[in-house]
């Protein structure tokens, strides 16, 4: 008689939620990132937690400044391997215009923007484009995060 299989345990979280494309909409991304990076271990204030936190709010930032499409939200979905102690963070928006992955160009030093993606690439492990289902894409960021005890799969 074989003998039984224990079930593996989960060692992926996952969180996601739409925002209106607004200002107001990507700053109530980060601020429930952060909740949610709290929720699973990764304290506040945390080097890990400020890297994601950043992440979050450039993408977001982003979409609703380059992505917007009236009538269209987009989405932030966390998920976090706690395993591989890596938070990966995808912003989904309608638009069909894609940023370029690889070196980010400088803006002019003058300029008030343009430096979103050179601050997620500093602090990201690796970061990228993909489509989605539907129209759009999704820009991901994958951030290393320290393995915690207080989680039972660690």
């Amino acid at each position: 008689m074989p003998t039984p299989h224990a079930q593996e345990a989960v060692t992926v979280s996952v969180f996601a939620q739409r925002f209106s494309p607004t200002r107001r909409g990507a700053r109530l991304a980060r601020r429930l990132a952060t909740h949610q990076l709290d929720l699973w271990d990764v304290p506040h204030g945390s080097q890990a937690s400020e890297a994601v936190e950043l992440v979050v709010a450039e993408l977001a930032a982003n979409s609703v400044l380059h992505g917007q499409v009236p009538g269209r939200d987009f989405e932030l979905c966390l998920s976090y391997d706690y395993a591989a102690g890596v938070v990966r963070v995808e912003v989904s928006d309608t638009h069909p215009r894609c940023p370029e992955p690889g070196p980010a160009s400088q803006p002019s030093g003058e300029a008030d923007g343009g430096r979103g993606l050179i601050l997620v690439e500093a602090v990201a492990m690796r970061w990228g484009v993909g489509e989605r289902l539907g129209p759009g894409k999704t820009v991901w960021a994958e951030c290393a995060v320290p393995r915690s005890p207080c989680h039972p799969c660690r």
